[in-house]
């Protein structure tokens, strides 16, 4: 049974002007500059850039406050800032038995985070907590909702973590906080977190690659979130790199998910029941650990390799808790690479990013972000 939805402590977000959302976000992903600045970017007349801004400043979106001499000649100017105490969302991430969640302001920076056992995956106990959460943080704007699996219009229709099919999740949510809600794959939602807040910060193109649990790909073409006809995310999982290859859980034999998934791992090395001692094997010298990490980081380096012939990307992003595998095989994730891509493994701008499960409930709080801005996930 979720909470009944609470009387709400906030402004619900603005209804903006197509203009004034088009100068919030040039400022809120390249941060702060002045008017002189933003009106090329964004192609307005200085008329129309007044006018948005009078719309930012009285909705407490944006500040303008201190002077810069922002080029080499001419008068300092005013810089325009974004507010970001002006609204707070929760991001929540789902696994398969931990619930991550974050209250992030407007420019995503975490104000608060909560890790926590999942007391139960049944969707109602989920939700109910949930909506405990956003009870005990009145002052929230929206909520963005993230896990592993295939979401359209806030119905989970297939996820691995937790195991649910065909799961309603943003409207109960919606009616258990009253707060708008957007549900989302992980994977997209951190590509596009990263593609706003983080090392793809206002590029046109990048790829983002996960290892871990599964294989994830998100891909930004045109400084847009790639959307699938079908809300499917983009799939790189299955690539061949040894037709004599193990096989993996759909019986593909020798894909790049065959080598990279971490319960494949522990799997291939004698006596291990997880990833973490198979890498703990493999730090400690054990040869048969070794060698299995060596595939794996050649899978990887032929993975890259493809995503960058595919989109010649100007950022590759790796990361998750399968982030072992490029430290223990750094050498061979670079043979991948070469053996597959066809120019210089020079221009590939290879990002490792740290993992943490914090971060992706930050892109959960990032999607909410999104939602309210541009009104669609």
């Amino acid at each position: 049974m979720t909470t009944p939805a609470r009387a709400r402590a906030t402004p619900t977000w603005p209804d903006l002007p197509e203009a004034a959302r088009d100068v919030l976000l040039e400022v809120l992903i390249h941060g702060a500059m002045s008017r002189a600045e933003i009106a090329p970017r964004v192609r307005l007349s200085r008329a129309t850039l007044t006018r948005a801004a009078r719309v930012l400043v009285g909705h407490g979106l944006l500040v303008e406050g201190g002077t810069e001499l922002r080029s080499s000649t001419g008068r300092p100017s005013e810089i325009m800032h974004v507010r970001g105490e002006a609204h707070h969302f929760l991001g929540v991430k789902l696994t398969a038995d931990r619930l991550y969640a974050v209250v992030a302001d407007l420019t995503a920076t975490v104000t608060e985070a909560v890790e926590e056992p999942l007391r139960s995956t049944d969707p109602d106990e989920v939700v109910a907590r949930i909506a405990e959460l956003a009870a005990d943080r009145p002052s929230l704007t929206g909520i963005g909702v993230t896990l592993g699996g295939v979401v359209r219009d806030g119905v989970v229709v297939d996820a691995g973590f937790p195991a649910w099919k065909s799961v309603p999740l943003a409207a109960p949510v919606a009616r258990g906080t009253g707060l708008p809600v957007a549900v989302d794959n992980d994977v997209q939602a951190l590509t596009a977190a990263e593609h706003w807040f983080g090392a793809g910060a206002g590029v046109d193109s990048m790829v983002l690659i996960t290892v871990g649990a599964g294989v994830g790909t998100g891909l930004i073409i045109d400084g847009k979130l790639v959307q699938g006809a079908h809300r499917l995310p983009p799939r790189f999982a299955h690539l061949l790199v040894d037709p004599r290859g193990p096989r993996c859980g759909y019986g593909h034999r020798g894909c790049a998910s065959s080598y990279l998934m971490g319960h494949v791992i522990a799997r291939r090395v004698d006596g291990c029941d997880t990833f973490d001692e198979a890498a703990e094997r493999a730090r400690a010298g054990d040869p048969g650990a070794q060698e299995v990490f060596a595939e794996a980081g050649y899978a990887l380096g032929v993975l890259i390799g493809h995503a960058a012939n595919f989109l010649d990307p100007e950022k590759i992003l790796l990361t998750g808790d399968g982030l072992p595998i490029h430290e223990l095989a750094t050498g061979q994730v670079h043979d991948g690479i070469e053996d597959t891509y066809e120019d210089d493994p020079a221009l590939i701008d290879l990002n490792v990013q740290p993992f943490d499960f914090g971060e992706w409930a930050r892109a959960a709080a990032v999607l909410a972000i999104k939602t309210a801005i541009t009104g669609t996930a």
